[in-house]
């Protein structure tokens, strides 16, 4: 065995990845902050995160109630 199982190996990996991910300065997003688009971009991705959220909490409730009636 090695001294450093599967699943720690992903983890450090990935963590890895991350990082250098972040030390990267990518162009767009560069343009869009001097533009002051990265708003509208913010904004709309927040839109649609609240969208799903909105969603998946009114479909949790429709299927409780579903559940319920089927008991009931």
């Amino acid at each position: 065995m090695t001294w450093m199982s599967k699943k720690h190996r992903s983890l450090f990996v990935m963590m890895l990845l991350s990082v250098a991910a972040r030390a990267q300065e990518v162009e767009m997003a560069t343009g869009l902050r001097a533009s002051g688009k990265i708003y509208v971009v913010v904004a709309v991705l927040a839109t649609i995160f609240t969208g799903i959220v909105v969603y998946l909490v009114s479909l949790d409730r429709r299927i409780k109630r579903l559940e319920k009636e089927e008991k009931g």
